[in-house]
């Protein structure tokens, strides 16, 4: 049976993805340039006499093309980049390069699409069908490398499916999670400046408070999601900096403010972004001050097909077993993933590396982030499984 050679493989390579993790991981690259990385990727390739071609900078696709008869195509995409954070893990396979870091496990991704390439290229004299790996540069960072790639051709054949996997921390080392509908947020980034006048601390009557107007204006736009947002609509508005660079008894000319703003609905994030802006530019014109209000237009919200989500829920079944697969919910953090969701039939699917026993349990994005590398030996094989039975075999 092929789900006994896909398992045999998967446990016989596992040290090799292990290794490849750990590489990538001790040398991690920042978004669209992942130029190590990108050359990493196709000599593994080339070594295992899969022909691959370049995408999008630094982007790579690569074709395993099965034996038997089929003319249906899947896409499995992994992403590369990594983050400008300090790595603070005390392992052998740190990070090299200061102020970078694999913290949302992108280099597990890459290892584990390499090992799904090693499973399906060994057997592919006992499978019909195509599968073309799509290694990604630039998740972190707008526009986002699938953008990039979608727009140089990445989906022209259009396969039948997109299958892509992130690694949890909320989910425990040995199960996925699946949501089908729609599972991941859309992302906008919003910076704001709020212009006064400046002067002494101790004559608020001489100057227009910056301060006063930024803190208005921060609290005001929370009745966008409180009161203006459908409430059964999930809708998020975080400001995460604030800077305002006065004194104990200085008044700034000026505040600036960074946030983001994620949602489930196309018409309603249009609609919140006019009324943010003229919330905010009205409550600091009301006080004598200014607002420059942008919004950079990001990812849009990633949608798992329904039909092609039950059949990854139940694919997995098969390969993890029933008690290992789960269902996970919405989750309000966003992925460019989402840009092939909404070209094609697309499942995205989370892979459990958490483990209390041995403290693995920090979240994405932190400087302490790992991941329980036992996953590899079931994300390599998952994947090829997925592939395989959704092109008929």
């Amino acid at each position: 049976m092929l789900l006994d050679d896909i398992r045999k493989e998967a446990d016989n390579i596992h040290d090799l993805v292990r290794k490849y993790r750990r590489h990538l991981h001790a040398h991690p690259e920042l978004s669209f340039k992942e130029y190590n990385t990108s050359a990493f990727v196709k000599d593994r390739l080339t070594q295992l006499e899969i022909p691959w071609q370049e995408i999008a900078g630094t982007g790579i696709t690569a074709l395993i093309k099965g034996e038997k008869p089929s003319d249906k195509l899947i896409a499995l995409r992994a992403d590369m980049d990594a983050l400008p954070i300090n790595e603070a893990n005390k392992v052998e396979y740190a990070s090299q390069t200061e102020s970078v870091m694999h913290a949302c496990g992108h280099d597990a991704h890459t290892a584990s699409l390499l090992g799904t390439a090693h499973i399906l290229q060994s057997i592919r004299n006992k499978f019909g069908g195509t599968i073309k790996l799509i290694f990604q540069p630039g998740e972190e960072k707008l526009p986002g490398g699938a953008s990039l790639m979608l727009k140089e051709g990445v989906l022209k054949p259009q396969p039948i499916a997109v299958i892509g996997q992130h690694v949890s921390p909320m989910v425990d080392q040995g199960k996925i999670g699946i949501h089908k509908g729609k599972f991941m947020a859309s992302m906008d980034e919003i910076f704001v400046e709020v212009n006064g006048k400046g002067g002494h601390g101790a004559q608020p009557h001489l100057n227009i408070d910056p301060v006063i107007i930024a803190a208005h204006i921060l609290i005001a736009l929370q009745q966008v999601v409180s009161r203006m947002a459908n409430p059964a609509l999930p809708t998020v508005l975080s400001f995460g900096k604030v800077i305002a660079n006065g004194a104990i008894n200085v008044i700034p000319d000026k505040v600036t403010m960074e946030g983001t703003f994620r949602t489930f609905d196309e018409t309603w994030r249009t609609d919140a972004h006019a009324r943010m802006k003229k919330l905010a530019q009205q409550i600091a014109s009301s006080m004598g001050g200014s607002c420059e209000f942008e919004i950079v237009r990001g990812y849009p919200f990633l949608v798992n097909e329904e039909k092609l989500a039950d059949e990854v829920f139940a694919y997995a079944e098969e390969y993890l077993g029933k008690e290992n697969v789960i269902e996970t919910g919405q989750w309000m953090a966003a992925e460019d993933f989402a840009s092939y969701s909404q070209q094609a039939d697309a499942c995205f699917f989370l892979l459990g590396i958490r483990n209390e026993d041995k403290g693995i349990v920090s979240s994405l994005h932190t400087p302490t982030f790992d991941i329980d590398e036992d996953a590899l030996r079931q994300s390599t094989g998952l994947m090829a499984h997925i592939a395989l039975r959704k092109l008929g075999n």
